[in-house]
């Protein structure tokens, strides 16, 4: 298995948050990304101007965006899964260690902040959405890893205003707002809205003249690992009967998704809602361990079970082609 370590939705209810008009500039430009093979490129790219995002995102912003969860909806809606289990788990197991950081240090209990894990913010389609994502260790130390539909449409444009406050509660951001400079997802996702590779990376610039894994830490990431692993997940749902200003957490044993068998993506026993699409998935039972998944979907608005896609050697090159930046 491939891991790298450091420190250390859904498609669930819909939120009846007001939904604001795109107001920033912003722009983002999409581009491919080189691969790390010699085959067809699986990653997608897009840059994103930085200037004036972090003061976009107002305390009022953030309370009023709307749970990303509806973005997985609309691709589950499509039918975007077209590949075969044996077609995604593949590729060496890669593990990769991380980096502790300089910071307050994590809190790991159920409602207790954690450093590295956060909200993320971001515009699509003139609409502003929350959900949420985790500091990973990266070459660049600065990266953050989140649910591809949160980022991209799948298929369709990129986000822009995408800022990670990390250690978010209620409505305080501890260590700043992190303003993302290129955003990474799989082309899997990004043309066809294919929910086993609803995974994405955010670079963020630096703050204060300090990277984000010097501030707050990051997790070591694992590829490639084996099935039905015990896991904790971590996310700030906002949908009700939650209010997405703290953070929650899901454990248990993952199995397969047998409402739509044949698939990769795997559940757990958890009851998160909208607005914890993107949170990280961690082996074993803390905020400590290697980050193996996302907060991706789960089935009707009081689901007891949270999938996520499995982290193959696609969602792995997303990853490497974020960690060059």
């Amino acid at each position: 298995m491939t891991r790298t370590k450091t420190l250390a939705t859904s498609l669930l209810g819909l939120s009846a948050a007001a939904l604001f008009a795109f107001t920033s500039a912003g722009g983002a430009s999409a581009t491919s990304a080189s691969p790390d093979t010699k085959e067809v490129p699986q990653t997608v790219s897009a840059t994103l101007q930085t200037s004036g995002v972090a003061d976009y995102w107002t305390p009022e912003r953030m309370r009023s965006a709307i749970p990303g969860d509806v973005l997985a909806q609309k691709a589950l809606e499509r039918g975007g899964r077209t590949t075969s289990r044996a077609d995604v788990v593949q590729g060496l197991a890669t593990k990769i260690a991380g980096k502790a950081g300089k910071g307050k240090p994590s809190l790991h209990t159920d409602e207790a902040p954690v450093s590295h894990i956060g909200k993320v913010f971001f515009t699509l389609g003139g609409a502003n959405y929350v959900c949420s994502g985790n500091s990973v260790t990266s070459a660049n130390e600065s990266t953050v890893s989140t649910a591809g539909h949160c980022l991209n449409e799948g298929p369709g444009a990129f986000a822009t205003n995408f800022v990670f406050v990390p250690a978010y509660l209620n409505g305080a951001a501890p260590y700043g707002k992190w303003t993302a400079r290129a955003l990474y997802t799989t082309t899997q996702w990004s043309s066809g809205g294919d929910i086993q590779y609803d995974t994405g990376f955010a670079v963020v610039s630096p703050l204060n003249g300090q990277t984000l894994a010097d501030t707050v830490g990051a997790s070591g990431v694992e590829f490639n690992a084996a099935r039905g692993l015990t896991y904790k997940a971590f996310g700030y749902p906002a949908a009700s009967p939650f209010d997405g200003q703290s953070l929650k957490a899901c454990s248990g044993t993952a199995v397969n998704d047998t409402i739509n068998p044949g698939g990769t993506t795997q559940g757990i026993p958890c009851d998160m809602t909208g607005g914890s699409s993107g949170g990280p998935w961690f082996i074993g039972t803390g905020s400590g361990g290697y980050q193996n998944s996302i907060n991706s979907y789960g089935y009707g608005s009081r689901s007891t079970t949270m999938y996520g896609p499995y982290w193959g050697s696609v969602i792995q090159q997303a990853y490497n082609n974020a960690s060059a930046n």
